[in-house]
């Protein structure tokens, strides 16, 4: 268990040094916003791009790890809907609100840095696989769902989903991720001043990415709704890992890296913007509650499983 708390323990670390800055005042809040812009805009697109450019084409696409990873997701995100709608009696719109938390993982700011610590480079080629499901399917589904679900000034959610992959189409990640498609299927490498400065980039995405984490939870406070809290909490630590496991477990085997990759970035708290995609629809201090009790919970749930993933480590 002491190994498994190398692995974790640094990660939280850096978080917790991020939100005592910020605590301390030696950080403002809003310097956390242009930090992340930089993490999220430069830094992970730089280092996802020198991971696919780095590897072959038929190794990065791998259609069962997407296909497991979005049936789990998905799975996750009916579930969590269709507890909050017909059991506990909430709105369609806090109901899609609720599902979105418990499918869509933080998985480059929070997720990489721990599987990159676990197994490695092939940690950035997991991650843009996620990245692909959680940015064309999950994100514009829930999206799509809230919207229908809204009064006559809504958008339609047609129009929802069309403005959403048009934003898609100018992110950052996804330009860098269809780029190292491109890239490792025409067998281009970047020349070598390139490649030196996008590695330079591509080692300040972890450290930073987590700082910023850190310093967003300063504010947050976890009352109210306690109920709705612990659940969607639960459901992302423990049901979504377990949708993908066993969506992985259905469909023919991959590569025992890419399986526990998928296990784990399912086990990370909900993405960190959270909270300011759910604004519009009026939920935003509930989800700001629930992604600072997740983050929390994190650490022993991901330490925990892990610890369970060890003996397929060996």
């Amino acid at each position: 268990m002491l190994q498994v708390f190398t692995i974790t323990g640094p990660v939280f670390i850096v978080i917790a040094i991020g939100f005592a800055a910020v605590r301390s005042r030696l950080f403002a809040k809003a310097d956390t916003r242009l930090l992340g812009k930089f993490a999220i805009n430069i830094a992970l697109p730089a280092m996802l791009f020198k991971a696919l450019t780095e590897r072959p084409f038929a190794e990065i696409l791998n259609t069962t790890y997407l296909l497991a990873y979005a049936i789990g997701s998905a799975a996750a995100f009916g579930i969590g809907v269709g507890v909050a709608h017909f059991v506990r009696k909430k709105s369609l719109r806090f109901s899609a609100v609720h599902g979105m938390g418990m499918s869509l993982s933080n998985s480059g700011f929070i997720g990489y840095p721990i599987v990159l610590q676990l197994l490695g480079p092939p940690a950035a080629i997991a991650m843009a696989l996620c990245f692909l499901v959680e940015n064309l399917l999950m994100l514009p589904l829930a999206l799509s769902l809230a919207e229908s679900s809204g009064n006559r000034e809504a958008e339609k959610p047609l129009v929802v989903l069309l403005n959403t992959f048009a934003r898609l189409g100018r992110n950052p990640l996804i330009l860098a991720i269809g780029a190292g498609f491109a890239c490792a299927l025409l067998e281009i490498r970047p020349p070598a001043p390139l490649a030196r400065a996008i590695d330079l980039l591509a080692l300040a995405a972890a450290g930073v990415a987590l700082f910023v984490i850190g310093g967003t939870l300063v504010g947050l406070k976890v009352s109210g709704m306690l109920g709705d809290i612990a659940l969607i909490v639960a459901g992302k630590l423990l049901l979504h890992p377990l949708a993908v496991f066993a969506a992985l477990a259905l469909l023919p085997p991959i590569d025992p890296t890419l399986r526990i990759a998928a296990i784990t970035f399912a086990c990370m708290p909900m993405f960190s913007i959270y909270p300011i995609v759910a604004q519009k629809y009026g939920h935003e201090e509930f989800c700001a509650a629930a992604l600072m009790a997740a983050t929390v919970t994190a650490f022993f749930t991901i330490s925990a499983a892990i610890w369970l993933l060890q003996p397929d480590l060996n």
